[in-house]
Formats: structure tokens, C-alpha cells, sequence
């Protein structure tokens, strides 16, 4: 665990600001094409092992509940899960590449665990990965 309590989140704000109206752009048109991955759906301590994994890893599922729940994260998380799920005709590789595709699915999964019930992390999940969670990332939740 990296000692971060759920409310540090500004990471994520941080590092999002000057490239957010760039991942709209390129989720709008369907793929990904700069490096963004790790901030805009992060995904939980574990799973990365490279500095910018390990940077924007969620610590929780507190942390994760925190995330969805700001104001500004919560949202943009959902506006990109929506333009991700509105991509008609690709598969998940083929917006995001790899291992970025996997990483969709990590965070998609630990996301919709947090929200519970319907939403559209589930729906990504159940779209691009057949309803199958990311079995790492749920073992990792269940630890946190």
C-alpha cells in the first residue's frame, strides 16, 4: 500500500487538466492515441508495476468510492466510460491497444464494483469483456 489516504486525489486532477479535452477528442473519435491511460481510468494498487502505474493506482476500494463520488473525477470518469461504451464496431484492443485494453477492463471492473448495481462500468464490462470482471483486480479489492 502506498499510505495515501482517500481523499488524495488531486494527483488525478492534476494530471488530467491540460490533456481531459484531448481523451475526449480521441475517445470521440474512437481510439486512443497519447498516453492518458493511467489517470483517467486508474486502476487499483497491484496490478501496474511501472512509475506511472504505481503514481495513479487507487490504494481502496475507499479511495476508488472517493474517486467516483468527486465532483469533477466522478464525472469525467463517467463521461469517458459512456463515449468508451457509445464506440460501435471496435473491440476493446482496438480502441485502446495493448495492455491498455486490459487496463480498461481492470478499472471498469473495480469501478463497477464500487457503484454497485447497473452502471456503466458494468455495462463496459459486459460489452467489451463479455461480463467477465478482472479476477486480479477483484482479489486485490477484497484485500484492500
Amino acid at each position: 500500500m502506498t499510505g495515501r489516504d482517500a481523499g488524495d486525489l488531486q494527483r488525478f486532477i492534476d494530471a488530467q487538466r491540460p490533456l481531459y479535452d484531448r481523451v475526449l477528442c480521441e475517445l470521440r473519435g474512437g481510439q486512443k492515441r497519447t498516453h492518458w491511460m493511467w489517470f483517467i481510468f486508474p486502476q487499483i494498487e497491484g496490478l501496474g508495476h511501472s512509475a506511472m502505474a504505481q503514481k495513479y493506482a487507487i490504494a481502496s476500494r475507499e479511495e476508488a468510492a472517493a474517486y467516483l463520488r468527486h465532483p469533477l473525477l466522478g464525472g469525467r470518469l463517467e463521461e469517458c466510460t459512456a463515449l468508451v461504451n457509445a464506440i460501435a464496431d471496435k473491440s476493446v484492443y482496438e480502441i485502446f491497444g495493448s495492455p491498455d485494453d486490459m487496463k480498461f477492463g481492470s478499472s471498469m471492473t473495480l469501478f463497477a464494483q464500487v457503484a454497485k448495481g447497473h452502471s456503466l462500468f458494468k455495462e463496459a464490462v459486459e460489452k467489451y469483456f463479455g461480463g467477465r470482471f478482472d479476477d486480479a483486480t477483484l482479489a486485490r479489492i477484497e484485500r484492500s
